[in-house]
């Protein structure tokens, strides 16, 4: 049994991202506090006004310190929780339910990661005792592992399938290219992204999210007090989380096309929200696509193509900004990088100015208005091992 869900009964009324990419120039402090200032800012209230903070970090924090500190807080429960890539999400999910529990009556949600400059690259974490099945390679030759597997499964060809993330990549880097807070802003061609050398597996460095620095926002009050902040809101229709037992790693059967967690939780999130043909009701979506593969998947996971179909959809454009669907309006981690901890919240930022007609003309998405509900997708981990969150959002209340 999956959660009863809290639809309408909490709105998201202020969010605020920061640019991500290489900031020499910016620590962590400044960044939490431009991200939360922002989203004071968007709600029109001051930090003395919320009742209490969660920051969702991987590895730049390790106590509610990292926000109280830089924001001069005092006398403020400040909480910071980690689940892998999904810690921003996470920080979401646990002010809506404590805002709708009644505990509080505005909570803010904070996502923040600073790893530039930090003296390596990518998120590492310490060694943790295990089992002895725990994965030895790295990220992108566990995601490369989708590429055959795909091909095999559905009856097409490895060409056919890097094509199809050739395809992906350059939708995002099109779209993050319009984009001013991404982290990459140049468009790659098909053919740019199909000549890059491999560096796992069938994968180029043009298949992988960039590492970022950045920190994203949002301000959550129970849904009756949003209109006293703003006059259009969002309003939460879903929250799901699910987390693997990591059975794939030792799985025979376990063969890389989908992702059950993310299955699992969209499920849920769209029985919460009242969901039955995704495809045709959200306006857009935002997927955790940290390697191309991943959205190839994700397509399918989430039930906007049917099985075997994605590299078809997205041949023919279906998830482009002018789809019937597009995904990763905003670049997505591709595009727009990937500070780990702030990912979350990016997209549901993207969710927020979409909904409220206020992206970019050249990227605002045409069916806003008649479609009026967003959909976003965070997983944290790997293929067989992982975390999912699927979140709906959406401009009014049923």
């Amino acid at each position: 049994m999956g959660s009863h869900g809290i639809k309408d009964r909490v709105a998201i009324v202020g969010m605020s991202c920061t640019r991500f990419g290489e900031h020499w120039d910016k620590g962590l402090d400044e960044l939490i506090v431009e991200a939360a200032d922002d989203a004071f800012a968007s709600a029109g209230l001051a930090k003395e006004d919320v009742d209490a903070f969660w920051v969702g970090t991987a590895q730049s924090g390790m106590s509610g310190l990292m926000v109280s500190r830089p924001l001069r807080l005092r006398g403020k429960p400040v909480t910071r929780v980690e689940n892998f890539c999904a810690s921003g999400s996470e920080a979401l999910r646990q002010a809506a339910y404590a805002v709708c529990s009644g505990a509080y009556d505005v909570a803010v949600a904070l996502g923040a990661e600073k790893l530039k400059d930090s003296g390596y690259q990518g998120a590492n974490a310490f060694p943790i005792p295990s089992d002895g099945t725990n994965r030895t390679v790295t990220a992108a030759a566990m995601y490369s592992m989708i590429v055959p597997a795909y091909a095999e499964r559905h009856g097409i060809s490895v060409d056919e399938v890097k094509t199809t993330l050739a395809r992906i990549a350059s939708k995002n880097h099109h779209n993050g290219s319009l984009n001013p807070r991404a982290q990459y802003r140049r468009e790659m061609t098909v053919e740019q992204l199909l000549s890059q050398p491999r560096v796992a597996g069938q994968l180029s460095i043009f298949d992988c999210a960039g590492v970022a620095d950045g920190a994203a926002a949002a301000v959550v009050v129970r849904a009756e007090d949003a209109l006293r902040y703003t006059d259009r809101p969002l309003y939460v229709k879903a929250l799901s989380f699910v987390a693997g037992d990591g059975s794939g790693v030792t799985d025979a059967a376990y063969d890389y096309t989908t992702f059950p967690e993310v299955v699992e939780s969209a499920t849920d999130a769209y029985r919460q929200a009242g969901i039955t043909d995704p495809r045709r009701v959200l306006a857009m979506a935002e997927v955790h696509d940290c390697f191309t593969p991943t959205e190839l998947v994700l397509m399918e996971d989430l039930g906007f193509s049917s099985r075997g179909h994605a590299w078809e959809d997205i041949r023919d454009g279906a998830f482009d900004l002018s789809g019937d669907l597009p995904v990763n309006p905003d670049g997505g981690l591709k595009s727009f990088g990937h500070p780990v901890g702030a990912s979350g919240l990016r997209m549901m930022f993207e969710a927020w100015l979409q909904l409220r007609g206020e992206a970019p003309a050249e990227r605002q998405i045409a069916t806003v208005g008649e479609r009026k509900l967003a959909l976003t997708q965070n997983l944290g981990g790997y293929p067989g091992e992982m975390v999912s969150f699927v979140s709906i959002l959406g401009t009014e209340p049923d």
